[in-house]
Order: structure tokens, then C-alpha cells, then sequence
């Protein structure tokens, strides 16, 4: 058992990685925000899908999950557009770092979710965080609107873990995924058609946009989103939302060997990023002391 949680958390920082590599490659592709997540969760759903055929497993699902799975992609939708779009207004290094608020929020909801009571250190961890990122938005004010974007962003991906975390209780990760971007791509497909959306422009791209969207929605969100939800089989989703916040450190490093220039933030910006680095690295080995404390 012990093993296996070890295998998930390693696995989970792989996926962290991949996921502060997409930010990069949200910035590289030159389509809007919602345009880029239709295109995003479209591949990825007809990937999971032929995934799903070659592995031999069913379709199923009871219709009372299915449809909180429609909810769920909704939800992942919109947390992508806002993901995008903070980034487009801002950059990758704004983005990010305001993500590391996910923890903090998930301190608070989590319990109410799942029925135990608040740690006091999550919260505390949590408002460290918070104070970090204050120093990060108190000298990078001309990124506010970004910010924005991104706290709702956080907001509504923190909803969707804590949402996933008791489908995958009772779901394959790789069914609960296919449906949900498949919401998500029916969400955005109806709006679309009402605003007209749907032209020949739409889907005229040039080949770097289809390189870049093709690894995007396979590598980024096919393999690394449904390995996210299969991690929660054995980790908490208050343990996922933590380590997702170690997203801005692998982002803003690759941002600024790969993007350069706009990615090159004041030093109260990475004081900032070390304070919400550490916290992270902290609140691990406590929560390590704790569980090892109940098992002895």
C-alpha cells in the first residue's frame, strides 16, 4: 500500500510537469482561448475513446453519474477558457503562481466534501500562500486582470477535483474523463453556434497551431489529466490540489528558457514564488510526520 501511494505521488509530479508545460504551449498557440480548449478537449475525448476501445472497456455509466459528469466538464471548461485567456492577458508566470492558491481554497472546501474536519495547518499553509501571492500581485499590478482570470480559474478547478475525487471512487479515470471532455466540447460547441462561431477560419490553422494543439490534447490532457484523476484512488484531493501548486516552478522555469523576455518577472515576484515553494515543501513533511505518528 505504502508503495503504491509512493508510485501515485511520483506519478503525480510527473503529471504536474506536463501540466506546467501546457502552459507553455498555451502561450505558443495564436487561437483564442476558447477556441484552443474545443479543440483541446475534442482530441482528447476522440484519443481517450480509441483508448477506451483498444483497452475493451465499456462505455456504461449509470445516468445519475453521467450526469454529474456533464456538470464536472462544464466546469473543466470554463477553468481552461480562464486559464487561457489569464494567460494571453497576462503570462505564464502571473498565471501560475496565482494557482498556488488552489490549496488554500481546497483546505476550505474539501472538508465539506468529504466530511472531516478543517487541519488547522492546511489553512495556516494555505494563508502563506496567500501572503506570497499578495507580494507577487503587489509589485506586478499591470498583470491584475490576469490574475483575475486565474483566481477563477483555480476556483473552478478546485471544484472539479473535489468533484472527481468521489467519481473516481466508483469510475474507470479514463470513462470519467471521455465524458467530461466531452461536455465540455458539446458546452462550448452550443455556444459557438449561437455567436456563429463556426467558420472555415475556425478550423483553418497553421501547421505550428495543429502541432502544438495535437500534443496539447494528447500528451497535456488525454494521458495527463485522466493519470490526475486515477492518482486520487490513493492520494486526497487536497494532496493533489498541494502539489499542483510545485505547477508555477516547473512553468515559470520552462517559460523563461523557452518564452524569455515576458516571462521575466521583478525579484519581489520570486521571493514571492520561494515563500509559496517552501510552504509547499513544508505542509508535505508535516502531513508525512502526522500519517506516520497514526500508523506507530
Amino acid at each position: 500500500m505504502q508503495n503504491d501511494n509512493l508510485k501515485s505521488y511520483l506519478n503525480l509530479h510527473l503529471i504536474v510537469f506536463i501540466w506546467g508545460f501546457t502552459a507553455i504551449l498555451g502561450a505558443l498557440i495564436t487561437i483564442t482561448a476558447d477556441a484552443i480548449v474545443w479543440y483541446r478537449m475534442f482530441f482528447a475525448a476522440v484519443f481517450l475513446a480509441l483508448f477506451l476501445i483498444y483497452k475493451k472497456t465499456s462505455f456504461r455509466i449509470p445516468l445519475r453519474s453521467f450526469l454529474k459528469l456533464i456538470f464536472v466538464g462544464l466546469l473543466i471548461a470554463l477553468h481552461w477558457i480562464f486559464f487561457f485567456h489569464a494567460i494571453h492577458v497576462s503570462n505564464v508566470s502571473i498565471t501560475l503562481s496565482v494557482f498556488s492558491l488552489g490549496a488554500f481554497f481546497a483546505s476550505i472546501l474539501e472538508p465539506l466534501f468529504y466530511g472531516r474536519k478543517v487541519l488547522w495547518y492546511e489553512v495556516f499553509f494555505g494563508l502563506i500562500i496567500i501572503a506570497g501571492l499578495a507580494m507577487i500581485m503587489n509589485v506586478e499590478v499591470n498583470y491584475f486582470a490576469g490574475m483575475m482570470y486565474a483566481l477563477v480559474s483555480i476556483i473552478l478547478g478546485v471544484l472539479f477535483t473535489l468533484m472527481n475525487g468521489k467519481l473516481i471512487e466508483k469510475h474507470n479515470s479514463a470513462v470519467i474523463s471521455f465524458y467530461e471532455f466531452l461536455a465540455g466540447v458539446f458546452f462550448i460547441s452550443i455556444y459557438y453556434l449561437f455567436e456563429g462561431k463556426f467558420s472555415v477560419a475556425f478550423f483553418t490553422l497553421s501547421p505550428n497551431n495543429w502541432i502544438l494543439i495535437l500534443i496539447l490534447a494528447s500528451v497535456c490532457t488525454a494521458y495527463a489529466f485522466t493519470a490526475s484523476v486515477k492518482v486520487m484512488e490513493k492520494l486526497s484531493p487536497y494532496t493533489v490540489m498541494l502539489t499542483t501548486n510545485l505547477e508555477p516552478v516547473y512553468g515559470i522555469v520552462l517559460a523563461y528558457f523557452i518564452i524569455g523576455g515576458k516571462e521575466q518577472m521583478s525579484t519581489s515576484f520570486y521571493i514571492g514564488a520561494v515563500i509559496i515553494i517552501i510552504t509547499v515543501i513544508l505542509n508535505g513533511i508535516i502531513k508525512h510526520k502526522h500519517k506516520k505518528a497514526l500508523v506507530t
